[in-house]
């Protein structure tokens, strides 16, 4: 299952219930309408707004926010509306509080909220940064309960993933937390930045007092929960920033970006060009590109500017491809088809045939059950491992119900993975014993099991004999599923665009 959300970040509306922003929200909406055309096909796609959707918090003025916040669920663009407060929508100390309280009143989180979008992977975290004080001006300050809600919101969603497959599944099978994407967002921006500067706040530099107080508490808190990327608002100014630090886990630094833990930092601009700044939103698509034979993930940002004295949003970057800014994410997070299958199969109570044919064509039409003249031996090795795996158990769930017929054929396909999986490591240097701890492991990452190999796995081996018995192996394993009805050619030439992570459709006879 290929992971993909849109966010589309707006932020500092600061309605004032006069109705006098209605005719900029509408070409707002429209804007927006126009610019998510290209991704109505995305399952998740939120709406996020990153504070100050007041200018102050007053019954007319939530009422507007409220009516507003209707006007975009109508369009049917956005699955999810999501926002957090900002300054401006917060009461001073010597204002009464009542039933119009922001929090209340938008149902906004006072401490840190953590919205999980399970199609996506998808771990939103929405962060209160509004414990200021008068003295502290407009700077933002996050208390400590709402770190530790943000820890606690993170092992929570930790356990429920362990457990997601229900009774019958197996924690083991579950997405682990590291590997989430996990998108962060507050309305105070947390690091000093280069755009904006010239801004000033009674008659001083606003930079020193419009950032978080303490951004390094922030940072050590966004890094130690594996935050991907920061949403913020606040400052009516667009700013992009990367902050990054070596990764405790990396084993080396000769691949480049896997060395460091990288956190992006993208601020908003008034979505609505308040206080006579230019006005701003932007679209954050995450999702699967193809890369070198395999699919790797990234964040694709496209931002939009509308001038002071224009009507049109358009391409901030119109210097870039497409006008869009494509970061990568960091790690790998697509999710191998053998380890969905093998959820699937542990969360049904009993299998039915036609599931069958759909696991199996999942599991087989990926590139490595196909011919190649000089074979990736690391990546096969892993593939044929987890098939392994999700084969087995879907063997055992049937054998509960299933004729013998049908178990005797899978059992005959199983035999045939653990010959391909034998002559692999055989290839790569696995010893019996360190196959015995790769298949106790049962890793459901492909980075983290390879790794694991020998570290000169199979250095000065011939294998051209070896890939001419795997051709073999292949073609045996294509005619053990023609026996279930499944004309997949492995063994052959690769189907048009089969990647180590695509998943094919199987022709049932």
């Amino acid at each position: 299952m290929d992971r993909s959300f849109v966010i589309a970040q707006i932020s500092d509306l600061h309605l004032d219930g006069s109705g006098r922003l209605l005719a900029t929200i509408e070409a707002l909406r429209a804007a927006l309408r126009e610019r998510m055309a290209d991704l109505a096909d995305v399952p998740d796609r939120i709406l996020l707004i990153t504070g100050d959707l007041v200018d102050d918090p007053t019954p007319r003025a939530l009422d507007e926010a409220l009516a507003v916040i209707g006007s975009f669920r109508q369009t049917g663009l956005f699955t999810d509306i999501q926002a957090v407060a900002g300054n401006h929508d917060v009461k001073r100390p010597s204002q009464r509080t009542g039933r119009h309280d922001v929090y209340d009143y938008l149902h906004l989180p006072r401490t840190s909220k953590s919205v999980y979008y399970r199609q996506a992977g998808l771990d939103l975290v929405l962060l209160d940064s509004n414990r200021a004080s008068l003295t502290t001006l407009a700077s933002g300050h996050i208390d400590e309960g709402a770190y530790k809600a943000m820890v606690a919101d993170s092992a929570r969603l930790s356990v429920e993933l362990a457990g997601s497959t229900g009774s019958a599944g197996r924690a083991g099978y579950a997405e682990p937390a590291e590997n989430l994407v996990r998108v962060l967002a507050l309305h105070h921006h947390p690091l000093p930045q280069a755009t904006g500067e010239g801004k000033r706040f009674l008659g001083v530099p606003d930079e020193p007092l419009m950032y978080l107080a303490a951004p390094g508490t922030f940072l050590e808190a966004a890094t130690s929960l594996n935050v991907n990327l920061v949403l913020h608002g606040h400052r009516h100014v667009e700013g992009l920033t990367r902050y990054s630090i070596p990764d405790p886990r990396a084993t080396s630094s000769a691949s480049g970006e896997a060395f460091w833990r990288t956190i992006y930092v993208l601020s908003c601009p008034s979505s609505t060009g308040q206080a006579g700044d230019d006005a701003g939103f932007n679209i954050i698509h995450f999702g699967p590109t193809s890369h070198a034979g395999r699919t790797e993930h990234q964040f694709a940002i496209a931002r939009y500017s509308r001038p002071r004295k224009d009507v049109a949003f358009r391409l901030l970057d119109s210097n870039l491809p497409d006008g869009i800014i494509r970061l990568p994410a960091g790690r790998d997070f697509s999710r191998d088809p053998a380890v969905q299958s093998a959820i699937e199969i542990a969360s049904c109570a009993q299998v039915k045939w036609d599931q069958v044919a759909v696991i199996a064509s999942r599991l087989f039409m990926r590139r490595g059950f196909y011919d190649e003249a000089q074979p990736d031996w690391a990546s096969a090795f892993y593939t044929y491992v987890v098939s392994s795996h999700a084969w087995t158990d879907l063997e055992g769930k049937l054998a509960r119900s299933g004729p013998r017929s049908d178990i005797d054929a899978l059992s005959a396909v199983r035999a045939l993975l653990d010959r391909l999986i034998a002559q692999s490591a055989g290839v790569l240097g696995v010893d019996r014993a360190q196959l015995h701890e790769l298949n106790r492991r049962r890793s459901i990452n492909r980075d983290d099991f390879l790794r694991q190999l020998p570290r000169l796995s199979g250095a000065g081996v011939d294998a051209r004999q070896p890939a001419l018995q795997r051709r073999q192996l292949l073609r045996d394993l294509n005619e053990r599923l023609r026996v279930l009805g499944l004309e997949l050619d492995l063994g052959g030439e690769a189907p048009p665009q089969t990647s180590q992570w695509e998943v094919g459709a199987g022709k049932r006879r």
